[in-house]
């Protein structure tokens, strides 16, 4: 397992297990147990996703260290104020039985982000949150982001795959020393990425799948990579990218996939923002 050093000192393996979509309690519990079990260490869940219960549960369960585990959790939108945040890290913290939270991410540009990351530098002071960040900040939010707030976030968890790329939002990251991590690296399955003829001709020279090319691509830009399964054949296998590099010509080959957008979200879209805010996941 490859480490990433965050820009506070803490360290984050490059390659971690995403839950999103797993709302079965049994079957997440399950996965993620699977997930520890095949060697993953960094688990990443968000109070949206209806989990942390089932992804705590599995801490609890799985034997490894709790020092030995990452574990990501987010701020839904409905939550996003100073007051809100303050309430969240709580229930969350509860819900996954846990005493300190590995990275807290604000899930969305959305509602009173810097009013909650206030609250979330606080807690990090304090030692609750041992990194926090973002997601979904495209380049322009994200400078403003950036030069706005104390701490400056550790990560910033955006779409990255083959068919959207962001080199530019990866070198403003780099530029601001903010840690790329990428949801979303199978591209949630569209262009038929298990099966693409360019990643799988690619996969064939070191005997690796398309999906493997794919993580292994993000890995060698520096990218954090959380794949999703709840099958642990699949999960074994996309740990298993370790032991090959891709060459410039792979690398040449898949810039050439890049759309230069997302075709899953469109943050710039008021109809799907104003949907982000009507979606509640408490009373």
């Amino acid at each position: 397992m490859n480490y990433v050093t965050l820009n506070n000192g803490v360290k984050m393996p490059q390659l971690g297990f995403g839950v999103f979509q797993v709302m079965d309690p049994a079957v997440c519990e399950q996965a993620v147990l699977d997930a520890i079990a095949s060697g993953y260490r960094l688990i990443d869940t968000a109070a949206a996703y209806m989990n942390e219960e089932a992804v705590g549960a599995a801490i609890a369960k799985c034997g490894v260290l709790r020092e030995e585990l990452f574990i990501t959790t987010k701020l839904w939108v409905q939550d996003t104020t100073y007051e809100g945040a303050k309430a969240a890290v709580e229930t969350s913290l509860k819900k996954l039985g846990l005493d300190y939270i590995d990275l807290y991410l604000i899930h969305q540009p959305m509602n009173d982000y810097i009013g909650a990351y206030r609250a979330m530098e606080e807690m990090y002071e304090e030692g609750k949150l041992k990194a926090i960040g973002i997601c979904n900040f495209y380049p322009a939010p994200f400078a403003n982001f950036c030069e706005t707030v104390k701490v400056m976030p550790a990560v910033n968890q955006v779409e990255l795959h083959p068919f959207f790329q962001q080199e530019n939002a990866l070198a403003l990251m780099k530029e601001y020393g903010v840690q790329p991590e990428a949801w979303g690296p199978f591209a949630e399955g569209n262009h038929g990425i298990f099966t693409h003829p360019v990643l799988t001709a690619i996969g064939e020279k070191y005997g690796k799948t398309a999906a493997q090319v794919a993580l292994r691509w993000n890995i060698d830009r520096g990218v954090v990579v959380i794949p999703k399964s709840v099958h642990k054949d699949r999960m074994e296998q996309n740990m298993n990218i370790w032991d090959f590099e891709l060459s410039q010509e792979d690398k040449d080959e898949i810039v050439k996939l890049d759309i230069g957008h997302s075709e899953i979200v469109d943050h710039s879209n008021p109809f799907f923002v104003k949907a982000l805010h009507g979606m509640k996941i408490h009373p």
